[in-house]
């Protein structure tokens, strides 16, 4: 996606040649926010600090009932440390424990809900992944439209996800699980160890400051960024290494993609025209392309003022299309191929029919949504 990104930076620079006003012209302060939120939610990471809700999957004991719990554990956790960190916590433990207690069969159905339960859980909150944090900085809305916007998608995506689970289990819905729970002894609490440590503590602060920047919209947000990133330096240095800079660098092509082709009036006077009024078939077949969080950056600029919507709506779905949709399926790809070397097409297989009936299911319904609320 980097490399994309960079040839479409350079191909937009040959076309519409660079000026001093290209800098300002940056989306800096979306760069800052998700360099700070990827920044925190790696020491969440590192701090494992989801692990005193994962030690309660040892008490469950139907299995009906542990994938509910993975896949209610993605979907709401994905609204506040973003889709693709929910499934770097969840997904490796789903697999040890389905391997645990010998029910590999149901690990790529499995899988395939958490992927949905990561974009459709997501989709509810501002920072619940890059494109809406991209979104909700440029449109000016409150953070209480934005969850009334897009809540009727998350509430409808709960029951549906029941569903579809009752439908894997449809023949035994009280089937029994033992597990063997030395396989995931890595999630037990060590001897005196204390879940309020002083790093935990730190990045649960880091945490709040950063979400209050985002919906507060403070002006004073090179000052937070500036502070988040000196803290980090001084208490836990090794997290700055870690960060995606490649996601970043992603963005920063993206935007200077996007606003050397808007300064090209037969360009942007064509992709208005093609986009305005259309934003949601187009942010959808874009995104499976080039993924949703670019398509948002290249879109955005050419979307109508009564757009908006269209494209969250549209952006925020083409996850489900394919892969491609969205980085964080191709995250789950990764983990699940690192499990299973030599698997992949099987998991791109029941992904890609799984997600595309959820599709099928919420592409209408959602369209009939734009069209009474918003005129899309």
């Amino acid at each position: 996606m980097l490399s994309v990104a960079l040839i479409a930076a350079l191909a937009a620079l040959f076309i519409t040649p660079p000026s001093s006003a290209l800098f300002f012209e940056i989306d800096w302060k979306t760069l800052a926010t998700l360099f700070m939120l990827l920044s925190v939610l790696e020491g969440f990471k590192q701090e494992n600090i989801f692990n005193p809700l994962l030690r309660k999957t040892g008490r469950i004991s139907k299995l009906k009932n542990l994938t509910c719990f993975f896949v209610y554990g993605v979907f709401f956790s994905s609204m506040f440390v973003t889709n693709d960190v929910s499934l770097i916590i969840f997904v490796p433990l789903t697999i040890i424990m389905f391997r645990a207690c010998g029910k590999e069969k149901y690990i790529l159905s499995v899988l395939a809900f958490e992927n949905i339960a990561a974009v459709r859980g997501s989709l509810l909150t501002p920072f619940g992944s890059p494109q809406n944090l991209f979104l909700f900085s440029q449109s000016g809305i409150s953070a209480g439209q934005f969850l009334k916007i897009m809540s009727p998608l998350c509430i409808f995506s709960f029951f549906l996800l029941y569903g579809f689970i009752s439908f894997l289990y449809r023949k035994n819905s009280t089937e029994e699980i033992c597990l063997n729970k030395n396989d995931f002894k890595m999630f037990n609490a060590s001897d005196g160890e204390k879940f309020w440590n002083k790093k935990r503590i730190l990045y649960i602060f880091l945490f709040v400051l950063i979400v209050f920047t985002i919906v507060s919209r403070t002006v004073f947000w090179p000052f937070v960024t500036i502070f988040v990133a000196a803290t980090l330096l001084i208490f836990d240095r090794k997290i700055l290494l870690k960060t995606d800079y490649v996601l970043l660098l992603t963005f920063l092509c993206f935007f200077i993609f996007s606003s050397s082709i808007c300064k090209n009036p037969a360009i942007a006077d064509f992709l208005k025209k093609v986009v305005a009024g259309h934003e949601y078939v187009c942010s959808i077949l874009l995104s499976q392309i080039i993924s949703n969080v670019p398509a948002a950056i290249v879109l955005w600029p050419f979307t109508d003022k009564n757009g908006l919507c269209a494209l969250l709506y549209g952006l925020d779905s083409a996850g489900l299309c394919s892969l491609i949709g969205s980085l964080a399926s191709v995250i789950n790809l990764r983990i699940y191929v690192k499990e299973f070397p030599g698997k992949s097409f099987d998991f791109i297989k029941t992904f890609t029919w799984i997600s595309l009936a959820f599709f099928a299911i919420v592409v209408l319904p959602q369209l009939f949504l734009l069209k009474i609320n918003f005129g899309a």
